[in-house]
């Protein structure tokens, strides 16, 4: 099942998408990854789900990554003697730890380490900013504050305190055992909510013990401070716009999304632009006019990967959604201004032996009739290295193992083959051109671009480049050893 597209599409499963039949045709529709959303279903409900999209995988014979995405922790307020309370627009508002119900004056937060990190002048949003409050004292168990903006506020609601550096793990004591249980099901990918700073990221790869691949939401005004070492620490980026949005100014979001788009695609990670991007077809067969231009841009930016979360999970219109995200990115990607968009986007990176060998495969591929660039790849590295060059040909990535082949799943323009184990180039070069021409990227009349590392089956050793026929009867009469 050959794509006509570069760019991956995440789709989250739900009530909405929970029969194997369902994800079936969501797979078939365009999904290239299905994220498991933490913060709902049980166990139980998950491990289905995942057993059906393992299923599907291999009734189609295609990798398929499965990406669990932590809850993170929540701050909520308590709850009310009335369920709920107007706060008015230059009132004061008192926050602390008693549990008693709340009024119109004050109400629970059992959030300790929320009063340690306050100061006088500090921000807190409820109900996703619709509420807006100014601390004007503090201490240990309380919050003293002005209404800024006000409205109703009801029992648990959320709140944001998007100023300061909270000293809470991104991990939950959920967290902790959600994430446990999803590496031994068996997940590719693990996104970790509420990021703050790089140690966030450095605990969940050691609790993952290389079972999974790290993938960090930016969602945070501390994150984005911080984006470089988290960049860094991570195997990959969400730019989350849902609660950055609420953190942040609205106006800020997007020249953020365009900065981290970029800086995690130099790194040669993957990164995925996530939220609203269809929210009308949760209840519409069709899309607005708006949010097709918001899923147009951010494939110009060059993302990875665009990804439904109600929309697929929950809403009316699931394959809808995801077939109107696969037919704007067909649409965009023919466009000659993406190319355009594209290679001036693109940024110089020659600092080591692969940098060079990755460059000069996309330079060839393009200056002449060359059909795909395959590549070699232990951990995945190189394959991610040739997506950051983002070439005109198909990206051919083959591997002996299945989990680095399904992580790659979420690699722009990235089509896996899992191959053998190798101990030679030629057989290196047979196989590309045998699984070029089985995936329809190439005829035996054609060429592709092999790139490899010798000695073979060590990680990060990319140091060979090669022009081969796609015959592997020319293959062996040019390369008889």
């Amino acid at each position: 099942m050959k794509r006509n597209r570069n760019v991956k599409i995440v789709a989250t499963l739900g009530p909405a998408s929970d029969t194997y039949e369902m994800i079936r045709k969501l797979h078939e529709a365009g999904a290239d990854v299905f994220r498991l959303n933490m913060s709902h279903g049980s166990h139980e409900e998950i491990k289905a789900r995942h057993g059906m999209i393992r299923q599907v995988e291999k009734d189609v014979g295609r990798p398929i990554a499965i990406l669990a995405d932590l809850q993170g922790p929540k701050l909520r307020v308590g709850t009310f003697a009335g369920d709920s309370e107007e706060l008015v627009e230059g009132a004061s508002f008192r926050l602390d730890l008693d549990p008693a119900e709340g009024d119109a004056s004050r109400v629970c937060l059992p959030h300790k380490e929320i009063f340690d990190a306050l100061e006088p002048g500090s921000s807190l949003l409820v109900n996703d900013g619709k509420i807006r409050l100014k601390v004007t004292a503090c201490g240990s168990d309380y919050a003293d504050c002005e209404v800024i903006a006000g409205g109703t506020i009801s029992n648990r609601k959320g709140v944001n305190v998007p100023d300061v550096v909270l000293p809470l793990a991104a991990l939950s004591e959920k967290d902790l055992k959600d994430l446990e249980f999803v590496c031994a099901l068996g997940v590719d990918w693990l996104a970790l909510s509420f990021v703050q700073r790089k140690e966030d990221v450095e605990q969940a790869r050691e609790l993952a013990k290389g079972r999974a691949a790290i993938l960090s939401k930016i969602e945070k005004p501390a994150a984005v401070k911080a984006f470089a070492e988290i960049l860094d620490a991570s195997d990959g980026i969400m730019v989350a716009r849902g609660d950055l949005g609420v953190e942040l100014p609205v106006q800020a979001v997007p020249p953020i999304q365009k900065r981290l788009v970029r800086t995690t695609r130099s790194a040669a990670k993957p990164v995925i632009v996530a939220t609203q991007m269809l929210e009308s077809m949760i209840e519409s067969p069709m899309p607005t006019r708006a949010e097709v231009s918001d899923v147009s841009n951010a494939i110009y930016e060059g993302t990875d990967a665009i990804m439904l979360s109600a929309e697929s999970a929950a809403g009316d219109y699931p394959v809808e959604a995801v077939m109107t995200m696969n037919a704007v990115a067909e649409e965009v990607e023919s466009d000659p201004t993406y190319r355009d968009v594209i290679e001036a986007a693109r940024r110089i990176e020659r600092s080591t032996v692969a940098d060079g060998i990755v460059s000069a495969a996309r330079e060839i591929a393009e200056a002449t009739d060359i059909k795909a660039i395959a590549c070699f790849t232990q951990t995945g590295t190189t394959a991610g290295l040739v997506a950051r060059e983002r070439p005109e040909v198909p990206i051919l990535a083959l591997t002996n193992h299945i989990g680095t082949a399904r992580r790659l799943a979420l690699t722009w323009g990235v089509t896996c083959a899992v191959t053998a184990r190798l101990e030679r180039f030629k057989q290196a070069v047979v196989s590309g051109a045998r699984a070029a021409r089985e995936l329809g990227l190439a005829t035996e009349d054609d060429q592709i671009v092999v790139t490899a590392g010798v000695p073979f089956n060590v990680p990060g050793s990319t140091n060979i480049l090669r022009v081969a026929p796609c015959a592997e009867r020319l293959i062996y009469a040019s390369d008889p050893e």
